[in-house]
């Protein structure tokens, strides 16, 4: 099912092809010497986004993200393949008290700066594209 995608990706998608998101860096944590985090600040752009809710919350994250490659990787209505930008974001959601993570996690992928005015259609009717405002990030 994803022997496509991952072909049009490897075919397509050397290291310096791969467009790194805009942003100001706000926080960077390291332990001896070894990265932990950055938290970073994305401005206002549209992303792809997927909400899964699958019974383990990494078959979400991984659900979500190869429904995203297919939308990259030609399933759009441009029939292109789109470039990858990282990162590719995972929100993690938590129940109304803020006390537990709850199994849904939404999947997000930054379209590429050239697509931002007119980003293509998925076909895929569970992925949405949504203008975000400015947005914290933590990456690893």
């Amino acid at each position: 099912d994803m022997a496509e995608p991952i072909q049009q990706l490897t075919r397509n998608n050397s290291p310096q092809e791969r467009q790194s998101i805009p942003f100001t860096l706000i926080q960077r944590k390291e332990k001896l010497g070894d990265l932990l985090y950055e938290k970073r600040q994305y401005g206002k752009a549209k992303w792809a986004c997927i909400k899964m809710k699958e019974k383990q919350y990494e078959q979400s994250i991984c659900l979500g993200f190869m429904k995203l490659m297919r939308y990259i990787c030609e399933q759009n209505s441009s029939g292109l393949y789109l470039g990858i930008t990282i990162p590719i974001v995972t929100i993690v959601h938590t129940n109304e008290a803020q006390s537990e993570i709850t199994q849904a996690v939404t999947v997000a992928y930054y379209l590429p700066e050239v697509l931002q005015d007119e980003p293509p259609r998925p076909l895929d009717s569970d992925i949405s594209i949504e203008e975000w405002p400015p947005t914290i990030v933590y990456s690893r």
